[in-house]
């Protein structure tokens, strides 16, 4: 992988990463369902005046939209304001990559190794060791939001993959456009026009940088960098740094709000992480192992 395209990579994972940062500096002035929908307005408009619809099925763009904008964020925006840490929002994200290879098994007929296997029991286990130690219900909802979250997710990932390659950037434009009716309707509904005028006379410079950081910073130049990479590399090759999301993920939320977690907290991040790791490199460990069998 050439250094500029490593480089590339860094810039996305910093995106990414940061972006849970961003997400919880949002919430603290704006009502998190009516931020999702601006943070989807600002990532579709003015973009689509600009840029040609993808060639893809609206069917598919619209559960696309809906699984990625108005599901995903839908929930884990609530979630971060209801106190999932930001951190631990950026790792409980990543179990996207196992609900992702069990739906492409069930929709896409794939056969996981069983380095994946192990992986993905193991990362469930490190959910399940966050999950007992946030067993008060005011903790554990918000994490659970976090894994329906990661369940969207991949959702859109399987559609993702059965539309094939398109411009990416043109594509997340078009389907920013998706999420935003439903997710502003749903915030007029339940949280209400009062809350959403107050957290619009609440907003300052800071709430409108974040809303730019989200829509195009982590939205639009986050998936058009990713996209781009996955064209020229092996996705092998690129998925390897998005194990670095959560990283990134806790050092910023540690810097920006000193965020600290438990020892089992610590002890299921390390499970996870080891699971994702299994999960992305098992083929490359069995194929290692069968080259340094004894003949």
């Amino acid at each position: 992988m050439a250094l500029p395209h490593i480089l590339l990579a860094l810039i996305t994972v910093f995106l990414w990463g940061f972006n849970f940062v961003a997400i919880k500096v949002g919430v603290a002035d704006m009502p998190p369902l009516f931020l999702t929908g601006v943070r989807y307005l600002f990532a579709a408009v003015p973009l689509v005046f600009f840029l040609p619809k993808p060639n893809v099925p609206w069917r598919h763009m619209i559960v696309y939209g809906m699984a990625m904008g108005f599901f995903q964020f839908g929930l884990l925006y609530p979630a971060i304001k209801l106190g999932l840490p930001a951190g631990l929002a950026s790792l409980v994200m990543q179990s996207q990559a196992f609900f992702t290879l069990a739906l492409a098994v069930v929709f896409l007929g794939e056969r996981p190794l069983p380095s994946q296997i192990i992986g993905a029991v193991i990362a469930f286990g490190g959910l399940a060791v966050i999950g007992v130690e946030r067993m008060t219900m005011a903790a554990f909802i918000p994490l659970l939001m976090g894994v329906g979250s990661a369940i969207a997710w991949a959702v859109g990932n399987i559609v993702n993959r059965r539309i094939g390659q398109v411009n990416a950037v043109s594509f997340v434009a078009w389907t920013s456009l998706v999420p935003v009716l439903p997710l502003l309707a749903l915030s007029l509904v339940v949280e209400g026009p009062g809350a959403i005028a107050e957290g619009l006379a609440n907003a300052t410079a800071t709430t409108a940088l974040v809303v730019i950081y989200m829509a195009y910073g982590a939205t639009i130049v986050g998936a058009g960098i990713w996209s781009y990479l996955l064209l020229r590399y092996p996705a092998g090759t690129v998925a390897p740094f998005s194990l670095l999301v959560p990283v990134v993920g806790f050092i910023s939320a540690y810097l920006a709000f000193a965020e600290h977690i438990t020892i089992f907290e610590v002890l299921g991040a390390g499970l996870v992480i080891l699971g994702l790791v299994l999960n992305v490199f098992g083929r490359r460990i069995a194929l290692l192992r069968l080259w340094t069998r004894p003949a």
